[in-house]
Formats: structure tokens, sequence, C-alpha cells
């Protein structure tokens, strides 16, 4: 049973903060996990009425063992009209908003999916293993292009190729790209290897923010750029406007003697602390994903976290994707 807590502290602002913030859908992966065993699913959390229902439960044998890395289950959430799409490591699933099945696609270039976005008519979906985007067509339904990103003496170069042919980049990961936002104006990618948040303008690849190593869901908010600076643990909001706001707030954590699976704990496996899965809700909350399975809420004017949702406290079990519910 998961428990949903308000941060005590100025309880009536923290009590209007809370009615804006909807529905968020949530998944979570499990790190290290055996054949047979869970492998995370998908969560409907509700604050105003301080419920969660699991919509999905990815405990299946059908998974492919092969090439999947430490994170089991369900990863990236994107919305295009009545469709849900979500990612699992090669796979791309959709579901009606009552998450009947709609339809799967694989493709041979989508390896390690962490993140996906719904543009245009386009979903672009991470192919980390790759150092790729793909491009899926959302009205055609098949996966039409990928955009390689290369490294050239520090430099990034994006090199476009037929993800339905066999002469395609080879399988390296090297930068670890883990995050694509898209707005007018270009997409921005980001990895734990890339240096930064890059922009992709359709023709040259630049940096368009140095981050620390390691960061996960970058991407552009107001002023600057909002991500999770996960190798500290924390929430981070870099302002570079005059008069710069930065930002820097912890997720939770629990007394070691609550989790379980920590025979298990390694730093390669699952530690707690690690933050990745972002929503944006306003202009100034944020919810924010961290393990094991937490969602928490915070409010960046204010500078406070404003409360917060555990799953559960096996140390394995990690929040991935996170998104703002769009319907009801």
């Amino acid at each position: 049973m998961a428990d949903i807590h308000k941060t005590p502290n100025d309880q009536s602002n923290s009590q209007e903060e809370f009615r804006l913030t909807g529905k968020l859908l949530a998944t979570s992966v499990v790190r290290g996990s055996s054949q047979g065993e869970s492998h995370g699913g998908v969560y409907l959390i509700d604050f105003d009425d301080q419920s969660l229902k699991q919509k999905l439960d990815w405990n299946t044998v059908d998974i492919d063992w092969r090439g999947r890395g430490a994170d089991r289950g369900l990863r990236g959430i994107a919305f295009d009209a009545d469709t849900i799409y979500i990612a699992a490591s090669d796979e791309l699933f959709a579901y009606t908003p009552d998450f009947e099945p709609i339809g799967s696609w694989r493709n041979p270039y989508l390896k390690h999916c962490h993140e996906i976005f719904v543009w245009e008519r386009a979903l672009f979906l991470t192919s980390t293993g790759y150092d790729s985007i793909l491009r899926f067509n959302l009205d055609e339904q098949f996966f039409e292009q990928g955009i390689h990103i290369e490294t050239q003496q520090f430099r990034f170069k994006a090199v476009l190729y037929d993800p339905n042919k066999d002469d395609g980049p080879l399988l390296l990961n090297k930068l670890h790209i883990n995050n694509v936002h898209c707005e007018k104006g270009g997409m921005y990618i980001s990895g734990l290897k890339t240096g930064g948040m890059l922009h992709f303008n359709g023709q040259s690849v630049l940096m368009a923010a140095e981050l620390p190593t390691g960061t996960h869901n970058a991407r552009p908010f107001r002023n600057g750029v909002l991500f999770n600076d996960t190798k500290v643990d924390r929430l981070r909001y870099c302002d570079r406007s005059e008069g710069a706001e930065d930002r820097a707030m912890a997720v939770p954590k629990y007394d070691p003697k609550e989790l379980t699976n920590i025979d298990l704990d390694n730093s390669r496996l699952a530690r707690q602390g690690f933050a990745r899965g972002l929503a944006v809700l306003s202009e100034t909350i944020v919810a924010v994903g961290s393990s094991p399975s937490t969602v928490t809420i915070y409010d960046l004017a204010k500078n406070k976290q404003l409360g917060f949702v555990n799953l559960t406290k096996d140390i394995r079990n990690a929040i991935h994707g996170l998104e703002a519910w769009p319907y009801d």
C-alpha cells in the first residue's frame, strides 16, 4: 500500500497547490530483478483524492531478456489524443485511456529506450544503445527515421538513417542518450555522457547548456534548464537570465531499516535517492521520481517540497517515466 504525504508546513497554501496537480501517470522499473519476478508497472497517482491505482503489472515471462541492461520494466510515457504510448527497452506499446492494448511495435535500432516525446505528428524515442533518436510516424504507425548523434573531436553531428535497413549505426552506447524534448525551433537531446543538453535544429547539433555528468530528463524551462542531477540525488533548475535563480532540491531518503532487498543493493543495480522521471505541472510546480519508487511534488518558486507518494520500499524499484495525466 502506497503512502501519500503532504508536507505539513504552510498547510493552507499546500492544500491549494495540491488541487492543481491533478493526476500523474508513472512507470517503474526493477533494477536487477530475475526472470519470473515483478518488473515494475504503471501507476495512476491522484494527490487530490489521496489514491493510487496500478494500471499495468509488467510481471511476465514473455520479456525478451537479451540485451536489456539492468532495468526491467516500462519506461517513457507520451500521449497523443486518446492514445497512451509507453516504451519498454526495445518495444513501443499503445493503450487506450482505460489501458486496453491497441498495438505494439519493434525496431532493430530501438535498444535500451528511456524517454519518449510526442511532437506534432511524430513520436520521438531515445535509442540509448544506438546513440540515436528514432522517429515514429503516428499516423502511419511505423518507424520512419533514425537520427544518430556522432561525436567528432568534441563536436556533435547528426547523421540521418533509415531504421528499416541494416546499414545503420553500431550498438556502442557512447553517449547514453536518455532524454528527448521538442519545442518550436528544435529538438533537445541529453544523456549521461553528452556533457549537457544538446540542441538539434534539423541541420547542426550544438551544446545548448553544459550539465553535470549523469543527468536525466534535461529540458528547457522558463529561462533556463530543468533536470535531475542524478549523481547527487537532486532536482535542479538553473536560470541563465539576469538575477539567476538556481534551485537544488533533494529527493526523499528513507531509514535503511525500512528498505527491502538491500542485500542486493550495489552501485550498479540499485540505490535509494536515484532521481529520474520529471513532469512539469505549471510554471512553478514540478513532479520528480526517485528510488525506491517515490514521486515528489516541488514548488520551485518557494524552493520547497509540497508532498510525496511512496509506492514501495523495495530498493530495486525505481520510478522511470512520469507525466501529468491529461484525461478526466
